[in-house]
């Protein structure tokens, strides 16, 4: 049965868990110097409308650790729906590979993608959602915390495709989530009612970041201004002048209390350098996270679909 990972809000409090157990045990077989290669013989063809540092390498690189092998294919590379229909595109790369992983800017077209391929697709980001992000914050979470349910992340910043994606995360495992960013910043509201349903984690919007990270356990952040949106830089910088992670912020949160960025950062912006830099910083954990929790998810999906290592 094909199973696709566009957003977190589709899978379940087990299915989450599974996923990140399956992380923690692939991270430790391959520190171990014992990994599997459970994906032998499988493509995965990664589709980039966005460069990225981070989502190519780790995707690039776990497929290779899992036996498999990519296919990159840059903006220019295939024009999603431009050159050619997304759901010609989606159709064609089912014939020839196993996976597909895209980074887009648009969420409409992760789903049209989808819909029209007969082989999993993996979100490696688009406008609405980054779960592959958020799965590698839990499992640095668990990493430092040992537990998810219970503890409370304070977002501070841009309600972006982050933030929706620790909002499902977060209904879904028992964290209580804060986001203060300024009005008008705030995801849609059919986000927060769908990430609210049946939640058993809390979720809020508040407007003081002080008050957003009173007894936080983790602060997050991400940049201002994000890839597509460089045109609205000055008018984000002005909005977000009082939403800088900064030391004085973090010593209203608890002792030790982590920070946290998904990278890549704006030192002077969003996070100072002595706070994105400093001791306790899991920053550099959470990008190496990616690579596990992304490994973790294409074997679920490629077994979900009855596919194994291949002779």
């Amino acid at each position: 049965m094909k199973r696709d990972f566009l957003s977190i809000a589709d899978h379940d409090r087990s299915e989450i868990e599974a996923i990140l157990e399956d992380a923690a045990r692939l991270k430790a077989d391959l520190r171990a110097g014992r990994g599997e290669r459970p994906l032998l013989g499988t493509t995965l063809a990664m589709i980039f409308e966005k460069p990225s540092l981070r989502t190519r390498v780790t995707f690039e690189t776990g497929i290779k650790q899992l036996g498999g092998a990519s296919v990159y294919l840059a903006p220019n590379d295939i024009q999603l729906g431009a050159r050619e229909t997304v759901a010609d595109i989606a159709r064609n790369l089912s014939c020839w590979v196993d996976l597909i992983m895209a980074r887009t800017f648009s969420h409409a077209s992760m789903i049209e993608l989808a819909r029209h391929a007969t082989v999993p697709v993996i979100n490696g980001l688009s406008d609405l959602n980054h779960p592959c992000q958020v799965l590698a914050d839990c499992q640095t979470l668990l990493e430092n915390r040992e537990r998810l349910d219970g503890l409370t992340v304070a977002f501070i910043g841009d309600g972006n495709n982050v933030v929706p994606s620790w909002w499902q995360a977060a209904a879904r495992l028992g964290i209580r989530f804060r986001l203060a960013c300024p009005a008008g910043y705030e995801p849609d509201p059919a986000l927060v009612a769908q990430a609210q349903d049946k939640a058993v984690g809390s979720i809020e919007i508040l407007r003081d970041p002080g008050e957003a990270v009173t007894d936080a356990d983790a602060l997050y952040t991400d940049v201002w201004t994000s890839m597509g949106q460089e045109a609205e830089a000055q008018v984000r910088r002005e909005a977000f002048a009082g939403y800088q992670v900064n030391a004085a912020l973090l010593a209203k949160a608890r002792p030790d209390a982590l920070v946290m960025h998904c990278l890549p950062a704006h030192r002077g912006e969003e996070i100072t350098a002595e706070v994105v830099d400093g001791p306790q910083s899991v920053v550099l954990q959470q990008a190496e996270n990616r690579l596990h929790a992304q490994k973790a998810v294409m074997v679920r999906l490629a077994a979900a679909r009855g596919q194994g290592a291949k002779a």
